[in-house]
């Protein structure tokens, strides 16, 4: 099943105009015929990053953590064009490039800039503290499409992508878990920017908050701000499901128990911890709650199988959840305790008994999973056997934490472990689906295909 691949055939080549692709950035002019491009912007707040709340192809969700009163107009200014004129002017500065952003004094007409929508900014409380979520879904966007946009009018200009209606070039994405705020999380960080990827998805324990530490949730989110920009000075969209470590109490409880959490991606997740980020009719990432706020029977595991059936279609449906199924450190097993009032449960064992039946009854070909602190990939299993045509298990979560594995002969189900931080970074092309895993120092730990969408 695994294919080995260069890492040159992996990424592709590409040649990126940096000076043409970077963006302006705006000011408030008395005269509305032109926009100065600001040497020193007055508000830059360090916890912006963007999200999808739904359809990634039409539009953004940007966000940020702040105080009221930080800057006197939240609303969010966007365009998704600049015209040839303005992109000479752009083309032919030399100052710095700093975070995507190019200082210049330079004016540039009205007339060479697009016009700009405005959309207002929603603010809601972060935890139990004076901070506010700002958030603003701009929509009706157009796919496949570079923007500009600004907070108020005394900011940077910033960039992003919509991601494509249809898959006609390569889709890639980087995925992780268990970040933390450490020197190796920053580490990864940087390498998954340096890939350049369409967005990246982090499968629970962003910062390890535990439901409790606020400074270490901005910590999380300033870290991801500042690395998470791709060669072009684009911000790189994040996407969560939740983990043990959003939680106060880890499992089995109530949605106020992960305050932070919640705060930042119940557009995603208003009612319940699990939901699907559908990308055009080619991608579907289920993002799936393993019992943190959600139980795993019941309810999640009736809607899942509602989802995987109406997707049973598509090309690429990849499964998200923290806690695996089939775990590379912990014991998949239970371990008898003395304590007879006691119950005991394997790791991944609810996932087991309730959906991974369902990822094999609907074809499902890749499950990402976190929660160990190793890397590991399985081999593609049907009920827990190997199995050319079966299910692809990739993690386990060392993107900021690391373990011992189980070496991959103790296990049967293993293909490959290794105690390393690292990050995947992954690539459709086509009907296929290439899985690469870098260290934090970028080197290739591994590359598999995954395959097995096509009927029975």
């Amino acid at each position: 099943m695994s294919l080995i691949l260069s890492r040159r055939a992996f990424l592709g080549a590409s040649v990126v105009s940096l000076a043409a692709s970077r963006a302006l950035r705006g000011d408030e002019a008395a005269d509305a015929t032109a926009t100065k491009l600001i040497d020193d912007p007055t508000f830059e707040p360090n916890t912006l990053f963007l999200t999808w709340q739904r359809d990634p192809t039409t539009t953004m969700t940007v966000q940020w953590i702040g105080t009221r009163g930080e800057t006197p107009n939240t609303n969010i200014y966007y365009t998704s064009g600049i015209t040839a004129a303005a992109t000479a002017v752009v083309a032919s500065v030399a100052a710095p490039i700093s975070a995507g952003v190019i200082k210049s004094g330079s004016a540039v007409s009205a007339a060479a800039v697009a016009a700009w929508n405005s959309q207002e900014t929603s603010s809601s409380p972060f935890g139990q503290s004076d901070l506010k979520v700002f958030r603003a879904e701009l929509t009706k966007l157009t796919p496949g499409t570079n923007y500009q946009f600004r907070i108020g009018k005394h900011s940077p200009i910033y960039r992003f992508r919509t991601m494509p209606a249809k898959a006609t070039d390569a889709i890639s994405f980087i995925s992780g878990g268990d970040c933390g705020v450490n020197a190796h999380a920053i580490a990864n960080n940087i390498q998954a920017a340096r890939q350049d990827p369409m967005f990246a998805v982090i499968g629970g324990d962003l910062g390890y908050d535990n439901g409790t530490a606020i400074d270490t949730s901005l910590a999380f989110v300033r870290n991801y701000s500042k690395h998470m920009i791709g060669r072009d000075g684009r911000l790189i969209p994040m996407v969560t499901c939740i983990g043990n470590h959003e939680v106060e109490g880890g499992y089995a409880k109530p949605r106020g128990k992960a305050p932070f959490y919640y705060n930042l991606f119940d557009g995603l997740f208003p009612e319940t911890g699990y939901n699907t980020l559908d990308f055009g009719d080619y991608l579907s990432l289920v993002l799936l709650d393993t019992g943190h706020t959600s139980p795993i029977e019941g309810a999640q595991t009736d809607w899942l199988e509602k989802t995987l059936k109406a997707r049973v279609d598509h090309p690429h449906v990849m499964v998200v959840n923290h806690v695996p199924a089939y775990p590379s450190f912990r014991n998949p097993e239970a371990v008898p305790s003395k304590d007879p009032k006691a119950i005991a449960h394997g790791t991944g064992e609810g996932n087991r008994k309730h959906w991974v039946p369902l990822f094999e009854k609907y074809r499902v070909p890749v499950v990402l999973e976190h929660h160990d602190h190793t890397f590991k990939r399985t081999k593609p299993l049907i009920d827990g056997l190997a199995n050319e045509r079966g299910v692809l298990y990739l993690g386990d979560g060392s993107w900021g934490r690391i373990r011992s594995p189980n070496a991959a002969e103790k296990l049967s189900y293993l293909a490959v472990t290794s105690r390393d931080y690292h990050l995947s970074l992954h690539r459709l092309q086509g009907a296929e689906r290439f899985h690469v895993a870098l260290n934090e120092s970028g080197k290739i730990m591994d590359t598999c295909r995954s395959g097995q969408r096509a009927s029975s």
